[in-house]
């Protein structure tokens, strides 16, 4: 007797249309579809069910036409958003997954989603930390952090790191790993409370609300009278050609993101590049993706360091996948305050 398989409604929020500018809640919507909880024939993925969705700024290039370079596709117009998620799979085609396993990887702002067996998902395997941190400190964030500064700047204890939009998902703990190597850490963010979690919760030597300074070259003196030896560069625009003037001889900028950049149909110049020839900086961009073979030699770092709380690590979790739209658009007036995060469902 054949069985009988459960049709059940699957919640998703979908983008309604390319955007300009500043995304909109209402450039995305709740839509109500169905979903049968079966594998279709043939198919070598996996079914799960989402827990946890990351909101990272990166979304934004793939809600925009696809008119301008980028490492990822466009989301599809009226097609459920996409990102990082930690879920529980129900139903295995393929042999890397069984049913019950936790993942975490690319999956759909939906309550479920099939994916395919071309993207690629990690098994979770340690559980006695929050399943959350798989969608930053022990996810897509935590290896952009450690790629970053460990593998691109080339750090060394003593080393004076400068980190922007220091409060983030990822800048929190680059300012993390580079105290315990030793190094002098300053941070920039956008408001007082923010400022505050980096000197008292995080570790950070000094920090400062960007906001505040009417000249960012004079504060940057201010902070690094002797110059920057690491720039951990998440903003772009008026921040990075300030940080030009104050770099050090040999001096290394990884380039993680440019948030100040990703909402202006026109984009900002850089007017300091000579700098880089003068001081000899070496200024590199850098994809968590390439430094994904490496996740394994991660957790073996990181894994010790959250469970003797030498690791702190701030998350922001909005509850149900109804809040996505607001969550995701607050990520660029900074209203979140770490790691933002969305509560699909509980295990």
């Amino acid at each position: 007797m054949e069985m009988e398989w459960k049709e059940v409604s699957n919640k998703q929020i979908v983008l309604k249309h390319y955007i300009n500018g500043f995304p909109k809640e209402s450039d995305m919507e709740l839509k109500t579809a169905k979903i049968t909880l079966k594998l279709p024939e043939g198919f070598d993925g996996i079914l799960v069910k989402n827990l946890y969705l990351s909101c990272d700024p990166y979304m934004r290039g793939r809600m925009s036409k696809p008119d301008r370079p980028s490492f990822v596709e466009p989301f599809n117009p009226g097609s459920p958003i996409m990102g990082n998620g930690v879920a529980k799979v129900l139903e295995s085609g393929n042999p890397n997954f069984k049913k019950g396993d936790l993942v975490w990887g690319i999956t759909g702002w939906e309550e479920y989603s099939f994916i395919s067996s071309e993207e690629k998902l990690f098994k979770i395997e340690h559980t006695d930390v929050p399943l959350s941190y798989y969608t930053g400190l022990l996810g897509m964030a935590g290896m952009t952090a450690y790629a970053g500064f460990y593998k691109v700047s080339s750090p060394k204890k003593g080393d004076r790191v400068f980190i922007s939009a220091a409060s983030g998902a990822v800048g929190q703990l680059v300012g993390q790993f580079a105290k315990q190597m030793g190094c002098y850490v300053v941070g920039s963010a956008g408001s007082k409370a923010k400022v505050d979690l980096l000197k008292n919760k995080f570790g950070f030597d000094k920090a400062f609300n960007y906001k505040e300074e009417q000249d960012l070259d004079v504060a940057l003196k201010r902070y690094f009278p002797e110059g920057i030896d690491i720039y951990f560069e998440n903003v772009g625009g008026k921040m990075l050609d300030a940080v030009l003037l104050n770099m050090r001889v040999h001096g290394r900028i990884p380039v993680c993101g440019m948030i100040s950049q990703y909402n202006l149909e026109q984009l900002e110049g850089v007017h300091n590049l000579f700098c880089l020839i003068i001081k000899r900086v070496h200024m590199e961009g850098f994809l968590a993706f390439d430094y994904y073979d490496q996740y394994p030699k991660y957790l073996e770092m990181v894994l010790p360091l959250i469970r003797e709380g030498k690791i702190t690590y701030v998350e922001d979790i909005s509850e149900d996948l109804e809040s996505a739209p607001a969550t995701l658009v607050g990520l660029f007036t900074g209203r979140n305050v770490g790691k933002q995060v969305v509560r699909v469902a509980r295990e």
